[in-house]
């Protein structure tokens, strides 16, 4: 033992640091798990009471030497580094950053509905049954509360990951009095297969107007000036839907035309694009949140962010929007 713990004192003492290399090597050679002196008090683990009293101190000596050895190499490597740095060259160009394709197109429409008065809500991913079903007309058998259809919280099946932005709607009909005129987008999850047209989140924004005599004719002004800002389009069409919220409730579809090819796949040779879902609220869904429906009515709409990115950019596959490619990013 003793001639061990002098060959390996004699090495430390030898070794010389003079790079962050050298001090990395010094660590790894004598510090580390596998190095010299942690094998040591490996062996001095094995030995009889009376030796570990004569050696313990020694070794404890040793390493506390080449831990001194080790903190005094490492900085006077960083000094000399720092010493040998040219403060006076040019910085490396870094590339800029850009917005995400999806983040352009949410700040847009959130711009183009606030120049309208609406304001901005959020509200939580998680969602109690009330606010994600119960509250917005769902019935006990709607497909929607089927697994099939909804990520529900394991141990708390009353609990989901919410399948629309309207139940922050809901939030905020239960905590604002009319008039009320918001947007609120947000991640949304559904239990879908995923493929180049569907994933299993995406992002919607949905709007929500109530106020005392807000017609049918509100809410289509409301679209036609939304179709307009974004799409440059001044000819919609609406055609009769169903939404347990909404009642009537409508399809919107812009007029896309039909001047090129691209105009042709994208409406599928129609010329028409479908954007957006849309209705009067139900008078239950106010009932819900205490708002009177004698007194009040309102419209709500909503759309998905990915199918306008898509249809925008002609981008092939949703997945390309949630996949992080530096390739795909960088075009925008």
């Amino acid at each position: 033992m003793n001639e061990q713990i002098a060959n390996i004192e004699k090495a430390i003492s030898a070794f010389h640091i003079g790079s962050s290399e050298d001090a990395e090597q010094f660590r790894l050679t004598f510090l580390s798990r596998k190095g010299q002196i942690p094998a040591l008090f490996e062996a001095f683990k094995l030995l009889p009471g009376d030796e570990k009293r004569l050696y313990g101190k020694t070794i404890n000596a040793l390493k506390q030497k080449a831990e001194n050895i080790y903190k005094e190499g490492v900085k006077s490597a960083n000094q000399k580094q720092q010493q040998s740095v040219d403060y006076t060259r040019a910085v490396k160009d870094l590339p800029f950053g850009s917005r995400h394709p999806l983040s352009v197109i949410r700040d847009e429409i959130i711009d183009i509905f606030a120049r309208i008065g609406f304001d901005v809500s959020y509200g939580p991913e998680i969602e109690d049954d009330w606010h994600n079903f119960s509250a917005l007309n769902f019935p006990e058998e709607h497909p929607a509360r089927d697994m099939q259809d909804t990520f529900f919280v394991e141990k708390d099946p009353d609990f989901a990951l919410r399948t629309h932005t309207s139940s922050v709607q809901v939030r905020v009909m239960e905590n604002t009095a009319p008039p009320i005129r918001t947007i609120s987008p947000g991640r949304v999850y559904r239990n879908e297969a995923i493929s180049a047209r569907s994933h299993c989140f995406f992002h919607q924004i949905e709007g929500l107007y109530i106020d005392k005599d807000v017609s049918f004719a509100d809410l289509k002004q409301t679209i036609l000036y939304f179709a307009e800002q974004f799409f440059g389009k001044s000819k919609i069409r609406m055609r009769p839907s169903y939404f347990p919220f909404t009642e009537p409730s409508a399809e919107v579809d812009v007029y896309w035309g039909l001047n090129n090819e691209v105009d042709y796949r994208l409406t599928k040779g129609t010329g028409w694009l479908e954007i957006m879902g849309c209705g009067m609220v139900d008078p239950a869904v106010l009932q819900a949140s205490n708002i009177d429906p004698e007194v009040y009515s309102g419209f709500a709409f909503g759309m998905g962010v990915e199918r306008i990115a898509l249809n925008r950019y002609q981008i092939p596959d949703i997945r390309m929007l949630s996949e992080n490619d530096m390739r795909f990013l960088k075009q925008f």
